[in-house]
């Protein structure tokens, strides 16, 4: 008998493979409700809608509402989610039917899908990229291993008042009682700091919670970073007692992260913590939603349709009936609109701040400071040096740059240009000690420096980083420990023991009792952003740091070093006040004036010149529509900005979106980004 060829070998192979499962006959569907409306992942913008697939009879108890399934669409298997079961189809032709059900659990509620569909229209995106965000990636091993109904929970800690974390504000105990009764208040804390833990602000979210969870609700508590989910958890613990709770973060692996989402949807615990990932969190019965200090960017999400926790967490409450607190040290301008608008409810200290806060002194300023003319420029000023050198005998200095790196930036001797390279435009900085200036872009060496303004030809440090920081105070204060903290070696906590901790904004570790004295320094250089809200975001980092720092009481001391125009400037007034409901409450009313977002809304349209022109034609923008720019961007790309009232902001978002369903409708081959609420419209 002969060897089969080739192709009798081929028949043999596929006869010995396993059989796909045949898609279902139309004719075979369920008899309660055969018609699902699906949502599908097609990621194209005018197919955002949902689509009319049969249920088979096989698939009837499986393809729930919120279910999982896949679904062939233009000739392909495309994921989707069964939005809704009904008995006729609402458009004549022949239907599809499911595929498969990747997974029966109702993993998108009616709620959450409600948010999703709002946070779309709001920022002019798609229902299909909120739901990227809000639902994460199925873990089939997770799925299986969770029990599906919740254990019975050890008896709530009794709540003893409102405890020390909320009677330091005259409406604070008001305020848990209200989440308790079941009630909805809306409130912005301007939080104290505090070296207690049991009156910092982890111990007070974590009060809240604990207030809402006896009423009988759940919570959500969103922070900016991890090392703040560190805190806010252990506070819990402390609160609700072990197993109520879980931490929900971007940085867990698949399956912690599936398995922590699965125990919020069945029920198992009613509070959640973590960073802009938990902002879509399905408690059930929720009761509040919380975030903490509004201004970190990591609360804005990088992703399209590029919404902001702030915004999801109000949607949220107006769609489940939930209270509302925004926490911070400071109150961003958006935040400060919302109080002004009665939208929020301000909640602030009882007593006297100044007690609670440390002093606040500019270098170079001041009747009781030795007067010193290099106070802009020092990088270490008389008066901060001899505050470091008293407060090392009792504990930790914390010292604040505003850059990482050694010299991050140069500039020209001679007039103060930024230094630029001469092959690419890009920054020349000094990478470390001994190393020749180079190019932070391209890399080349500067070689002979001239400056494109005045011609010089002598270089200058406009910045110093952490690490050349680091090095000079480790000489000025030889045998102190010294420790850095900035990206990618971030510390949590240091000792009480005496040391130096130089850190970038953000990155400033807890010290245990507080530190005895901080150093900000540079500060120019955090005004001198060329950003919208510059002067907002500098109030924010040196109040941050100023909180991880004793009161006055205990003699603490915080050191403004190299303002321009020292006390002058609105912000270094309300740092040294430390009043930020006053500073907000003036940036507003000057945006307001010069017709800046928050008090108008803007949206940006970037992309290649003709491609952002045609799109903003495309648009059928209202009468009324201001058109700004456009404005060059890096590689020969161009932003235009448009701008409406705040009464016209659904009539921009539907227009816009209208606009990118027509473009991909037409397949066009030149993309555009549109962004509505851009963090800063000039970058």
């Amino acid at each position: 008998m002969s060897e089969p060829g080739a192709v009798e070998q081929l028949s043999l192979i596929r006869a010995a493979l396993p059989k796909a499962p045949r898609p279902p006959k139309a004719t075979d569907t369920a008899e309660v409700d055969p018609v699902a409306a699906v949502v599908v992942d097609t990621g194209l913008a005018h197919l955002d809608r949902p689509f009319e697939y049969l249920v088979p009879t096989a698939l009837g108890e499986t393809a729930v509402p919120g279910a999982r399934v896949k679904v062939r669409f233009a000739g392909q298997d495309l994921d989707g989610f069964v939005v809704e079961r009904k008995a006729a189809a609402e458009h004549d032709g022949r239907l599809a039917p499911i595929r498969r059900v990747v997974s029966p659990e109702p993993v998108l509620t009616a709620r959450q899908l409600s948010v999703a569909r709002a946070v779309a229209a709001r920022y002019a995106g798609t229902l299909g990229d909120v739901l990227r965000l809000s639902v994460p990636p199925r873990h089939a091993a997770a799925e299986k291993a969770l029990a599906l109904e919740p254990p019975v929970p050890d008896p709530l800690p009794a709540l003893s008042g409102p405890g020390p974390a909320w009677t330091r504000y005259a409406a604070g105990p008001a305020y848990l009682t209200r989440l308790t009764s079941g009630e909805t208040p809306a409130a912005s804390w301007l939080a104290l700091p505090s070296t207690d833990p049991a009156e910092d602000w982890p111990a007070a979210l974590a009060t809240a919670a604990a207030a809402t969870v006896a009423g009988g609700r759940g919570a959500v508590l969103v922070v900016p970073d991890h090392r703040d989910v560190t805190r806010v958890d252990a506070a819990l613990t402390a609160a609700l007692g072990p197993g109520r709770h879980v931490r929900l973060t971007a940085d867990q692996g698949p399956q912690a992260r599936y398995t922590a989402w699965l125990k919020v949807l069945r029920g198992h615990v009613s509070v959640v913590v973590g960073t802009r990932a938990a902002a879509f969190a399905p408690v059930k019965d929720l009761g509040l939603v919380a975030w903490w200090d509004d201004g970190d960017d990591n609360h804005e999400e990088p992703r399209a349709p590029y919404p902001h926790v702030r915004e999801v967490l109000l949607t949220r409450a107006a769609v489940e009936g939930a209270a509302v607190l925004s926490g911070g040290f400071t109150r961003t301008v958006a935040v400060q609109q919302l109080v002004e608008t009665g939208a929020l409810r301000p909640i602030a200290a009882a007593g006297a701040v100044r007690a609670a806060v440390p002093r606040v002194v500019v270098a170079g300023e001041g009747l009781e400071l030795e007067r010193d003319p290099a106070a802009a420029s020092a990088h270490l000023p008389s008066i901060a040096w001899r505050t470091a050198k008293t407060a090392l005998e009792s504990g930790p200095v914390l010292v604040q740059v505003p850059r990482r790196g050694y010299v991050p930036s140069l500039a020209c001797q001679t007039c103060r240009a930024p230094a630029r390279c001469a092959h690419c435009s890009g920054p020349i900085a000094v990478t470390g000690r001994g190393a020749e200036p180079g190019c932070r872009w391209c890399g080349r060496g500067v070689g002979r420096f001239e400056c494109r303004q005045c011609g010089g030809r002598e270089l200058r440090s406009s910045v110093v980083g952490a690490r050349r920081t680091a090095e000079e105070l480790g000489r000025a204060f030889p045998g102190v420990p010294v420790h850095t903290s900035g990206a990618g070696a971030v510390l949590e906590r240091v000792a009480a023991a005496p040391s130096l901790v130089i850190a970038t904004p953000g990155a400033e570790p807890v010290a245990d009792g507080g530190y005895a004295a901080t150093l900000l320094l540079d500060a120019w250089a955090s005004l001198d952003r060329p950003t919208l809200d510059a002067g907002e975001e500098a109030l924010r980092r040196w109040l941050a740091a100023g909180a991880l720092t004793r009161g006055s009481a205990a003699r603490g001391q915080v050191v403004l070093c190299g303002a321009p125009g020292h006390t002058t400037l609105p912000v270094v007034e309300a740092l040294v006040r430390w009043d930020p409901a006053w500073f907000a409450a003036r940036e507003l009313a000057d945006r307001a004036a010069l017709s800046l977002p928050p008090t108008v809304v803007m949206a940006a349209v970037s992309g290649e010149r003709r491609a952002v022109d045609a799109a903003v034609q495309q648009a059928d923008l209202a009468d009324g529509t201001e058109r700004l720019g456009p404005l060059p961007l890096p590689d020969d790309a161009v932003r235009m900005l448009l701008r409406v009232p705040l009464a016209d902001r659904d009539a921009l978002a539907t227009s816009l979106t209208a606009m990118r369903a027509k473009r991909s409708a037409r397949k066009e081959p030149v993309s555009v980004q549109v962004r509505v609420d851009p963090p800063d419209p000039a970058t």
